[in-house]
């Protein structure tokens, strides 16, 4: 199916979603496409308790459900499909789906955030699912009462051992300082939880199986060269991410490290009428709020554009 827009938006996550809602308002009758993951990664955050307005915790899906069905009522649309080719070179813009849909655009808004990083030792693919997990909300309950370990030392990995540890018997931290880096606030909730621990100065070198599934992982210490063998059947990962910009390689300026560059405190890229919100833009601070707020501008940048190709 073929189909224009004035404002097409890649991604459903807070970025996209907040996008779509400020795209509405303004009139734009914006186009969302979801992606494989609705929602993004903040569906998988089961203790949200610093989005701005609400006093209880609430959990990553309702968020996201609720900013969903707030850019509907504002008139925009959701199309369940991924984008597999967009060709942002020629005017108008146009973006092709898996399932078949082609949709052109006279804007773009790319919000299509992160996704896990991996280890990247051997037998990780294929025991992923099978003991190794990117996610503990997802996956948690497999290892109702067991012992399990949690690799990293930011927020994510601070909250996955968190909601393991209302799950598992024993939830072991491996991280490769000497100290964590999430916020003082998490790192309080870790200490005072009695069965969570940390292991130091170290890093995963090993992962063995049995049958197909995780049976054990190797652990070396980075200071001494120690190497200890624990016998577990799950291994949660949560060693930061990579922004999901791969299919806009060539279409839009990215860094480095993948993040699409935009405009000094802008949303804008150098390309007119294309924009970047979220993660996929944002190398440091991988926040619900900042996600949204961002979605906002980059929609309100938009319709500043599309004005300005009226005149």
């Amino acid at each position: 199916m073929q189909q224009h827009r004035e404002v097409v938006i890649i991604g459903s996550g807070p970025a996209g979603y907040s996008a779509g809602i400020y795209a509405g308002r303004n009139g734009n009758h914006p186009l969302i496409i979801t992606g494989i993951e609705f929602g993004g990664q903040i569906t998988k955050t089961f203790d949200l308790e610093n989005y701005p307005g609400f006093t209880e915790k609430i959990d990553g899906i309702y968020l996201t459900e609720q900013m969903r069905k707030q850019a509907e009522i504002f008139g925009a649309e959701i199309l369940a499909d991924t984008v597999i080719e967009v060709d942002l070179k020629n005017r108008p813009f146009t973006i092709k789906c898996e399932n078949d849909n082609v949709i052109t655009a006279d804007a773009v808004i790319i919000a299509t955030g992160s996704t896990y990083r991996k280890l990247g030792i051997a037998n990780e693919t294929e025991l992923t699912g099978h003991g190794i997990s990117y996610c503990a909300t997802c996956d948690g309950f497999f290892f109702k009462d067991k012992e399990v370990f949690v690799v990293g030392g930011g927020n994510t990995a601070i909250y996955e051992a968190l909601h393991l540890s209302t799950i598992c018997k024993k939830v072991n931290v491996i991280h490769r300082r000497d100290y964590f880096t999430a916020e003082k606030i998490n790192q309080d909730h870790f200490f005072n939880t009695p069965n969570l621990s940390a292991i130091w100065n170290s890093r995963v070198v090993e992962l063995k199986q049995t049958d197909g599934k995780l049976s054990s992982i190797v652990v070396e210490n980075i200071e001494t060269k120690e190497l200890t063998e624990y016998n577990t059947e799950g291994l949660f990962i949560a060693i930061g991410n990579l922004p999901q910009t791969d299919i806009f390689k060539g279409q839009v300026p990215l860094d480095d490290a993948g993040y699409i560059k935009t405009k000094p405190d802008l949303c804008a890229t150098e390309i007119d009428g294309v924009f970047a919100a979220g993660d996929c833009k944002n190398p440091r601070f991988k926040q619900v709020v900042i996600a949204a707020g961002s979605g906002a501008q980059s929609a309100m940048e938009a319709a500043t554009y599309l004005i300005s190709m009226e005149k």
